[in-house]
């Protein structure tokens, strides 16, 4: 298969080639952000809000980074061509980003049609930037690309139940090694459960009892996602062996929770000696992200000091002909193999039509964009305070016939505890005195992450916990409430173990504009229906009324955007096509793979005939490349030792040219610590 050549262009052409590689990288970039760009600001507005989250907030920093750190080879990758390979293969690369960039927009689709579109959409981001790296340039590029696209996976929000799976079980081990630590030390405490979660209670000198509850937030599983991500970063960009790079990560993870057991030890510890208040500023000071830098500081010094691995500082490569002064008028050094002028981007009409169409593309799912919710323009809430104390009103809900609407209450404790802007409850009444009541909270947060699963906090986390939940599960499944735009609800009927008591709850989530201050803001919104039935015969006819009443509000609230036809048929479809696409796309890698390797057969037959020198030369190379980057200077110091005859650079190069033609051998840019270097391989 015959490779890219990198011969110089024309210096009048430089100018127009480098505003086409320009070109090229800002449509990749814009495009891709502008199709998420709604995902994008509400995920960062949660990492804000969250500390769940806030590890996502430096992903960007991260990745511009690592992409920094390519520039070098991406600058030597970028303007390769398909052109001159195999007419057979020529065009499986961009066959392959189409169906990338197919799956990616299918799985979001169908992620909008599920009752978590965002997990969807993120994980959809890395697949789309994939697909459209290999569409606009090669797949040299791709392959330079791969860890910092990997990278946006982190932008995938983690499931709350694995967080509550991880979170449950670092408390309760933070819990009982910082406790024993204190009474290691004098200090009187024992260990109880409070609301599920472990506590710790000392009773200090003056006999004052101070509580301390080891909670998710303090098991140190949010510094340990965030350590993760730093750790990673390490163990990629040092310049050693891959087992050094595991040790790396392997030992950086206990040494983060370590320290969060450090941390819980010494906010006891200051609070039996001095006191809540200040145990309480000790405990915020000492957050996740001191632990997390930390954390980076001591892993960094493992990696210098024990594993003797090199980081961030590295010599640049040490070449006589090339290093500080490159020879004129050569693409790459003959002696080390550096690039020293990189091919510059042609403008094929293909390339041209693959923007146009890219740039078409996006702009089009935009204006048939499915939305991450609901987006909705919900009546304004309205907040009185008067002599009987604080009162809301009620528009913000439909009256419902046979039903008399009231507010019940605003639970501001919730609030604080959750961190959500408003949590508040109204009761439908109904005129038949047969009929159940039906309450209606609602719960508002500038953080998605705010607004919790029901079956999350009574099921998920106690059993995570290996505690026994205090409500039994009966049904648990999602419903759809509306047609278009859909509207994805969780229905869930619980037993409370203790008073026997059934719960039957249906659950969705929106996107409104609230009027607050006479300032519109958007905000996220979680609706919950509430009924209590009283026998198991009943939950049928609950279950109908309380999808019934939810079509009510979601109607009321007036849905800003009605999905298209073909928007609605992609979402609900989009699973199966995409699985079908991921077949086409394993199907084109399969193919490429076959003639690949049909073509290496036929070569080695096509080595059988070639005179004695050539073979030699290709056996130099295949053995170079055993040992290192078989650059021209090192293949022709292999080349003169094993046939005993001396060649110069002009003729080597000569020689090699002509067994490029045969597509035997051919030219590639090697990766020597991010140096684009120029080498050659054999395809025998």
């Amino acid at each position: 298969m015959k490779k890219p050549q990198l011969t110089l262009p024309q210096f009048s052409s430089i100018n127009r080639n480098s505003l086409w590689l320009t070109t090229k990288i800002i449509t990749l970039v814009s495009m891709t952000v502008l199709l998420f760009a709604n995902d994008l600001t509400m995920l960062f507005a949660d990492a804000l809000e969250q500390e769940a989250t806030s590890y996502i907030l430096v992903v960007p920093i991260i990745l511009a980074y690592l992409i920094y750190r390519k520039r070098k080879m991406l600058k030597a990758v970028l303007s390769l061509e398909n052109t001159q390979q195999q007419k057979q293969t020529r065009y499986l690369p961009t066959i392959a980003g189409i169906l990338l960039t197919l799956t990616a927009i299918l799985l979001y689709w169908h992620g909008s049609y599920t009752f978590t579109p965002l997990e969807y959409h993120m994980l959809a981001l890395p697949i789309f930037a994939s697909g459209i790296v290999l569409i606009l340039f090669n797949p040299q590029t791709l392959r330079q690309l791969a860890f910092p696209i990997c990278f946006l996976f982190f932008l995938v929000p983690p499931p709350s139940e694995i967080l509550y799976t991880i979170g449950a079980t670092l408390s309760n081990l933070s819990s009982i090694a910082s406790n024993t630590i204190i009474n290691l030390i004098g200090i009187p405490s024992t260990l109880t459960t409070e609301y599920g979660n472990p506590t710790i209670i000392i009773t200090r000198p003056d006999g004052a009892i101070l509580n301390f509850t080891v909670d998710v937030a303090c098991s140190g599983i949010y510094s340990l996602m965030g350590f993760f991500i730093f750790s990673m970063l390490i163990a990629y960009i040092i310049r050693d062996k891959t087992w050094k790079k595991a040790a790396l990560i392997l030992t950086g993870m206990p040494i983060i929770y370590l320290f969060n057991i450090v941390r819980i030890t010494t906010i006891l510890a200051i609070g039996y000696h001095y006191g809540e208040t200040l145990a309480l500023q000790v405990f915020h000071l000492l957050g996740g992200w001191v632990l997390i830098f930390i954390g980076t500081l001591l892993l960094l010094f493992i990696s210098e000091k024990i594993l003797k691995t090199k980081i961030f500082t590295t010599k640049p490569i040490q070449c006589p002909q090339c290093n500080p002064t490159p020879q004129p008028n050569i693409n790459f050094c003959h002696k080390c193999g550096r690039i020293i002028k990189p091919l510059q981007a042609k403008i094929p009409k293909l390339g041209i039509i693959k923007v146009i169409t890219v740039i078409a593309t996006v702009l089009l799912l935009i204006s048939i964009q499915a939305p991450v919710f609901a987006l909705t323009q919900s009546p304004a809430v309205v907040i009185t305070s008067g002599s009987t104390g604080q009162q809301v009103s009620t528009e913000i809900l439909p009256k419902i016939p046979e039903y008399t609407l009231q507010f019940a209450y605003r639970d501001t404790d919730f609030e604080e505890l959750a961190k959500q802007d408003m949590a508040i409850a109204y009761l439908y009444t109904p005129t038949n005195e047969s009929d159940l009541p039906i309450w209606a909270t609602l719960e508002i947060a500038t953080a998605r992450s705010a607004l919790h699963r029901w079956e999350t906090c009574l099921v998920n986390y106690p059993l995570q916990q290996g505690w026994k939940p205090k409500v039994i599960q009966i049904d648990l499944r999602d419903i759809q409430i509306t047609e278009n735009p859909p509207i994805i609800s969780r229905y869930f009927v619980f037993t409370y173990t203790k008073t026997n008591l059934t719960q039957a709850v249906l659950y969705w989530y929106e996107t409104s504009t609230f009027t607050i201050n006479s300032t519109s803001q958007q905000k996220n919104v979680k609706i919950s229906l509430i009924a209590y039935p009283e026998n198991s015969s009943e939950l049928a006819q609950i279950e109908n009324k309380l999808v019934t009443i939810a079509k009510q509000i979601t109607n009321y609230w007036e849905p800003i955007k009605i999905w298209s036809s073909i928007t609605m048929i992609l979402s609900q479809n989009g699973g199966y096509i995409a699985v079908a696409t991921s077949i086409l796309l394993a199907l084109n890698i399969a193919i490429y793979t076959i003639k690949t390797r049909n073509q290496k057969k036929a070569n080695r037959n096509a080595y059988e005939k070639l005179s004695t020198p050539n073979k030699q030369l290709i056996d130099t190379i295949k053995e170079t490349e055993k040992t290192t980057i078989p650059t021209l200077d090192k293949i022709a110091v292999n080349y003169q030792e094993t046939t005993g005859q001396p060649v110069t650079e002009d003729a080597l190069l000569q020689k090699l040219a002509e067994l490029e033609k045969t597509e035997l051998i051919y030219n590639r840019i090697a990766n020597k610590q991010d140096e684009p270097i120029h080498s050659w391989k054999t395809q025998i």
